[in-house]
Parts: structure tokens; C-alpha cells; sequence
């Protein structure tokens, strides 16, 4: 009888922690972009973007009933730009201006049961040369073999960088099957560094999970979660076009206030941009590679522009 008792108990935790198994609250990861990634030599414009994440779900048994999740992040980052090319000492060839921005960020995402989300954050840094893109760029290009790096010397101006984002995307359809959805994803930015919004249309196709549960809404940590996911594995194709706003943009018209950079441009206030990709995610681990293609965004003899992104992640409790 006491063995019966203990295997029932036995199977009554493995049970339990069987439904928590594949559950971590905690995700570490990190995201590069790099116009290298397109595989045709292309160096300009948004040149490179390297971000380090961290984030961590709340216990979702204390939410409210509408609320499925909730996570906060911790994210650091860096963005380089450049003209057309990273060597051109002479700033009268410059079509954008070389410029960098650097900064820490805090954010807080809500996901709803009814399939919407909402993520506000901040972030607080600097543009110009503390922001340390010369620095960045050379190092990267005498690691890799590149030509040598300048123009630098014409970069935008310090200025002291701060932020408000907020995202909001919500469900707009999903097949019976679950293969296929599409969301409404919009944004909005303000501060001193980037000012405008954009709404635009997520299609996703493969094994997907809901949204609150998803890779692509970085919702794939739980903590005591509230519903079970679709898919214990995402592997999908999206796509994602998008119109944006675009009232000003400090890394090319310089600072808000008194702004004596050497070079500066305005910028263009309609930009389109569309965004293919894939992702594989398994309880543990996440790869993300995608395509980002941009409209002409300067009010100068600039072009259009593309680059690549790679994510990677990794969950832990």
C-alpha cells in the first residue's frame, strides 16, 4: 500500500512538473544587423546595429483575467551609419551622415488573451561621437579585412539621447489549421534622438504559436503560464510591410536643439519598408534571419536601402 502511495505521488509530480517542464522565465539573447548580411558587398547607409537583450517573465497567476502575460527587458544597443561608402574623407561626397547612436533601454510588454499586445518603453544614450562609432566600425573592419574607415571626422555632433517607444499589434486573423495569421503591428517614437510611427501587416505561415506565446513578440518565456502553446516548436516564414512616418530622425538632421553638425541632411517623411524572414525556435533556443528592405529615406542624391538581420536567444531559469 505504501508503494502505491509513493508511485502515486511520484507520477502526480512528474505530471506536474511535466507541464512546467518546457517552461523558462528568462531569455538571453542578442541581435545583429549588418548590411554584409545581403551577401553582395553593399557598406552603406545603416551600415550596422548590435543589441543585447534580457528579459524575464512575471508569475502569470497574479495577472488579471484578460491578461495572459507579462515580461519586462533590459536591452542595450548601438546603431552605426554611414554614406554611401565608409571611406569618403572628403564630406562634399557625403549622401547621409556618418553617425551613431548608443544606449541602454528598459521595457515592459503586456500580452491580452484576446491576442493583442502592448510594449512601452524607454531608452536613454547619446549620438555623435560618444556613441563611439568610429571606434566600432574600425575595429569591426580590421577584424574582417575591410578597406580603411573615413569620414568620421564629419560625424553628427554629441547630443544627449532619449526615448519613448510604444508598440501595439492585435490579431487580425488566424486559419483554422493554425498555419497562417496575419497581425496589425503599429509603433510610435518620440524623444530626441527619433520621432514618428508606423503601422504595418505581420504574415506568418508554418507551425505558429498565438501570439502571447510567440517567438515574434519575444513572448516565448513563461512563468506559471495561463494557456498551453500550439506548437512546442516555431519554424515559419513572415512577412511584414510597413509604412512609416518619419518626423525627424537625429542621425541625419542633427540635434533638436542648436544642432552644429558639419553635415546633416532632412529626411523623407514617408518610408517604406517590407521585411521577409524566417525563424526556428525550440524551447530553448531561437535563430532568426530576415531581409529588411527601405524606401529612399534622405533628402539627398542617397538611394534606397537594404540590410540583413540576425537574432539568436537562448531560455533559462
Amino acid at each position: 500500500m505504501y508503494k502505491k502511495l509513493v508511485l502515486a505521488a511520484l507520477a502526480i509530480l512528474a505530471i506536474v512538473y511535466g507541464s512546467y517542464a518546457q517552461e523558462y522565465k528568462n531569455e538571453f539573447g542578442f541581435k545583429s544587423d549588418n548590411d554584409a548580411y545581403l551577401w553582395y558587398g553593399q557598406d552603406r547607409y545603416y551600415t550596422n546595429g548590435l543589441f543585447v537583450y534580457f528579459r524575464r517573465a512575471v508569475d502569470q497567476q497574479k495577472l488579471k483575467r484578460n491578461l495572459e502575460k507579462a515580461t519586462y527587458e533590459i536591452s542595450a544597443g548601438q546603431k552605426m551609419y554611414n554614406a554611401l561608402s565608409g571611406y569618403r574623407p572628403d564630406p562634399a561626397t557625403h549622401d547621409r551622415p556618418f553617425a551613431a547612436h548608443l544606449y541602454g533601454g528598459l521595457q515592459t510588454s503586456l500580452f491580452y488573451k484576446n491576442e493583442s499586445l502592448l510594449k512601452v518603453g524607454v531608452n536613454f544614450g547619446t549620438v555623435g561621437p560618444d556613441a563611439l562609432g568610429e571606434e566600432a566600425q574600425d575595429l569591426l573592419h580590421r577584424i574582417v579585412g575591410f578597406y580603411q574607415v573615413q569620414g568620421w571626422d564629419y560625424q553628427i555632433a554629441n547630443d544627449f539621447a532619449a526615448n519613448a517607444n510604444v508598440q501595439f499589434a492585435k490579431l487580425l486573423h488566424r486559419s483554422s489549421d493554425n498555419v497562417v495569421d496575419f497581425t496589425l503591428d503599429t509603433y510610435a517614437n518620440l524623444g530626441t534622438t527619433y520621432n514618428g510611427a508606423g503601422v504595418g501587416v505581420v504574415f506568418r505561415a508554418g507551425d505558429i504559436n498565438q501570439l502571447f506565446n510567440s517567438v515574434h513578440y519575444n513572448a516565448s518565456i513563461s512563468n506559471k503560464s495561463k494557456t498551453e502553446k500550439l506548437k512546442k516548436k516555431e519554424f515559419y516564414f513572415y512577412a511584414k510591410p510597413q509604412l512609416n512616418y518619419v518626423a525627424y530622425d537625429a542621425t541625419v538632421q542633427g540635434s533638436l536643439f542648436n544642432d552644429n553638425s558639419p553635415v546633416t541632411f532632412d529626411v523623407k517623411p514617408l518610408v517604406f519598408s517590407q521585411s521577409l524572414g524566417f525563424n526556428y525556435s525550440s524551447p530553448r533556443f531561437t535563430i532568426d534571419y530576415s531581409l529588411i528592405f527601405l524606401s529612399k529615406e534622405i533628402k539627398s542624391t542617397a538611394r534606397a536601402h537594404q540590410y540583413g538581420s540576425i537574432s539568436m536567444y537562448y531560455r533559462f531559469n
